[in-house]
């Protein structure tokens, strides 16, 4: 069938929005003050360099007339689509963001939002994470989203508490060996 007689989205649906991290419904988007300057630099990137670049290409293409089999073209509003397609989300999301500082944490000692926890397990082997928001998780490199099974078993535990939680293996116990909150612009622990 000739591309003349297809329909192409427009991409203004936020279907594959589904798809990126989730807040659950009634709660608050906290993020660090490190992840909200990550997705608000992202967020100015997109908007002042990397759009103004595209649509500048799109309007080169377009100039050239065809463009049904024009490359730059169907590239460029394709790529347009993807940048205001993460712009919208990175609004909403910085829109929606309760940055939390550490330096504003009461009890210290204390597992919150924002605490960088070293657990030992089982075996004794001890594992550091962060507890960040939803967009700042990076599990490979100790970054937990404070929604998630661990995360949510950490939250106001001490040095020297047990904890459980669910794993896909199935139940898991750690133990806490440290609670620190890093106070600098770092989330890496």
């Amino acid at each position: 069938m000739s591309k003349a007689f297809t329909k192409e989205t427009d991409g203004d649906d936020d279907d594959d929005l589904a798809s990126l991290p989730a807040l659950p419904p009634g709660v608050k988007n906290y993020m660090t003050p490190r992840g909200h300057s990550l997705l608000q630099t992202e967020f100015d990137h997109l908007l002042r360099t990397e759009r103004p670049q595209v649509v500048e290409v799109v309007s080169w293409a377009a100039s050239n007339g065809d463009r049904s089999e024009n490359g730059d073209y169907i590239y460029g509003k394709r790529r347009l689509r993807e940048i205001d397609r993460r712009l919208r989300y990175l609004t909403k999301r910085l829109d929606t963001a309760e940055v939390v500082h550490p330096s504003t944490q009461q009890n210290l000692d204390q597992v919150f939002f924002g605490a960088t926890v070293t657990v030992a397990d089982e075996s004794g082997d001890e594992r550091t994470y962060q507890i960040v928001g939803v967009d700042e998780a990076d599990p490979a490199h100790g970054l937990i989203n404070w929604v998630s099974p661990l995360a949510r078993a950490l939250l106001k535990s001490r040095v020297g508490d047990l904890v459980r939680f669910q794993t896909p293996a199935g139940m898991r116990e750690v133990e806490i060996v440290d609670v620190q909150y890093i106070q600098h612009g770092s989330n890496q622990p």
